[in-house]
């Protein structure tokens, strides 16, 4: 089933490559609507939208999770069920062609909670308490996002259709417009974990190792930036746009930070992802769509093939995924080590790789723009933090000796996974250019001093260093993180987001309810509600079964008795 799913999906891929290559160079674009019911003046409509923006992404999302598929046939080979798995991964990449493709707030809720519903069933793949954990994580904070696209589309039927498409010009200068837009970026920042939802993405790391290439490469989590990509036109020169630009500035530095106090493995690459999102989201929010649209795509590729890499070390690894245990994998995994740098300095942005073209472009413009300097200063001390996260991470695993067991198998892994991460590395290198010259035809000439064109470079070389002088240092002499703990667990918890979003969004509520319960339902309300009833009843009763054992003649008769009594009495008297 695994290489089924692979040839279908890659084929797949590449047809909807080629369209997006006839769509793009045409300036064209198809809606097809579809009736399927029509009764009466009401007729239901299923509407599709494909420009090259939809295809090339389409195209995209295929070939990633045609690669993921096949990598799982040697990753997920002791699984029993691994049917069961391609399945639920192909209802997950179906969902995502219909998000992309959807014109139409309904169609979009479909693939929505599509995402929803099989992400959570994905992350609790491997059954365990902390899976369970995650997964409810996973799924209550995404149901915030789902419940402001309900309320959304309530809201479109002010203008007579669900299809926003036609009303976006419309929506720009009205109240309408700032509702919709609002309920669409709270939906969009629940889905791709933007502050204050950033806790569940990390959390997420308990689905298997492919899963998470296909969720932080090219599906869920970038459906966020997708829909608000399709309504950019709201976000400029608005106070939308400017708090969107505010929270994922934060995002993107909170990540970067917490990425260099991480050991897990997973949780490093899943708060890369979340600093990228960061990135994509405050680019966008500055007017940006093409650009965000471009490192989505270059985000994608080098993203997948850093997941394939660390999920070839930890099998390889006993499934260990402390990076401190590791050490010294590059002498016996040279050809999957290659493929983890490349993918590694991609992300930093490595001249001439995927990464570079999107990245290097990102923080032109910004130097370009009118911008605050506090937003200046979280974009290039962010990418400084990717690097140095970045090069912390290939520290940690490739220098030095194995910390591990000494007795343990390491060998390169299978040809099949090594095979998919070919792929991929082959896209990584050479994808930014080839996407660069496809969306921007014109080359883009950015006209700046010399110290500002040199920041980029320069932020990044010192990031790098200070990730190399860290590491050597906690590695070989003592943890200097441990001196101020208080701090570090500060910033190496995300900033207290997992705790607030456990314990203070889901623990102190139900405190409350349970206080409510006990003064309210079990207190005043049942005294004089149900209690109260109850005593009632018993009495009445009572008083009915002393009527119905006829104890009524004996009271009657003596009652007569006594007045008769009485009546001679008062005659003697």
């Amino acid at each position: 089933m695994c290489v089924i799913s692979f040839m279908l999906l890659f084929l797949c891929s590449l047809v909807s490559f080629f369209m997006s290559m006839v769509y793009i160079f045409n300036n064209f674009s198809m809606f097809i609507e579809w009736e399927v019911v029509s009764f009466n003046s009401m007729s239901i409509t299923m509407t599709l939208f494909l420009d090259w923006m939809s295809l090339i992404f389409m195209s995209f999302v295929l070939m990633i999770s045609s690669l993921v598929i096949f990598y799982s046939k040697e990753y997920m080979e002791s699984d029993y069920k691994i049917n069961r798995f391609i399945m639920l991964v192909l209802m997950f990449v179906l969902s995502m062609m219909l998000l992309i493709i959807s014109p139409n707030l309904i169609s979009i809720l479909l693939g929505w909670d599509g995402l929803g519903l099989v992400s959570y069933c994905l992350v609790i793949y491997f059954q365990n308490v902390k899976s369970y954990n995650a997964g409810m994580l996973t799924v209550l904070s995404n149901r915030i996002g789902d419940v402001a696209l309900l309320l959304a589309i309530a809201w479109m039927l002010n203008y007579g259709s669900w299809s926003y498409i036609f009303y976006l010009e419309v929506m720009k200068n009205n109240l309408n417009m700032m509702i919709i837009g609002s309920l669409m970026m709270l939906a969009a920042m629940t889905k791709s974990a933007q502050i204050p939802f950033s806790s569940w993405l990390p959390a997420a790391m308990a689905a298997p190792t492919p899963v998470s290439a296909l969720v932080h490469s090219s599906t869920l989590v970038t459906a966020g930036v997708y829909l608000l990509i399709r309504f950019n036109i709201l976000f400029k020169m608005s106070w939308m746009g400017t708090l969107l630009l505010l929270l994922s500035g934060l995002t993107m530095f909170m990540a970067g930070l917490g990425a260099n106090y991480e050991f897990d493995m997973k949780k490093i690459i899943a708060l890369s992802t979340l600093s990228q999102l960061g990135l994509m989201m405050s680019i966008l929010s500055m007017g940006f769509y093409k650009l965000a649209f471009f490192h989505l795509l270059t985000h994608a590729l080098f993203k997948a093939l850093l997941f394939m890499c660390a999920g070839a070390f930890i099998h390889n690894m006993n499934n260990n995924q402390d990076i401190r245990l590791m050490g010294g994998l590059s002498l016996v995994m040279p050809l999957t080590s290659s493929c983890f740098n490349i993918s590694n300095l991609a992300l930093c942005g490595m001249p001439f790789l995927a990464g570079f073209y999107s990245k290097d472009l990102i923080l032109e413009m910004v130097s370009l723009s009118y911008i605050n300097l506090f937003s200046f200063f979280l974009f290039f001390v962010s990418t400084g933090l990717t690097v140095c996260y970045s090069f912390r991470l290939a520290y940690y695993v490739m220098i030095g000796d194995m910390n591990y067991f000494s007795l343990n198998l390491l060998n390169n892994e299978g040809w099949v996974m090594l095979k998919s991460m070919m792929g991929l590395l082959i896209l990584s290198i050479f994808g930014g250019s080839m996407l660069s010259w496809l969306i921007f035809p014109t080359p883009v000439v950015v006209v700046l001093p010399l110290y500002l064109k040199l920041l980029t470079l320069f932020v990044c070389i010192v990031g790098g260093l200070i990730g190399y002088f860290i590491s050597n240092i906690s590695m070989f002499t003592y943890n200097k993180s441990f001196k101020n703990y208080h701090f570090s667990y500060f910033l190496g918890s995300m900033w207290f987001m997992p705790n607030i979003s456990t314990y203070g969004i889901i623990n102190y509520p139900f405190l409350i309810s349970n206080l409510v319960v006990k003064s309210f339902d079990q207190g005043w309300s049942e005294y004089l509600g149900g209690q109260q009833l109850y005593k009632s009843l018993i009495k009445s009763s009572q008083f009915n079964q002393m009527l119905q054992n006829n104890n009524l003649k004996i009271y009657l008769l003596s009652f007569i008795i006594w007045i008769i009594i009485l009546y001679m009495v008062s005659m003697f008297l």
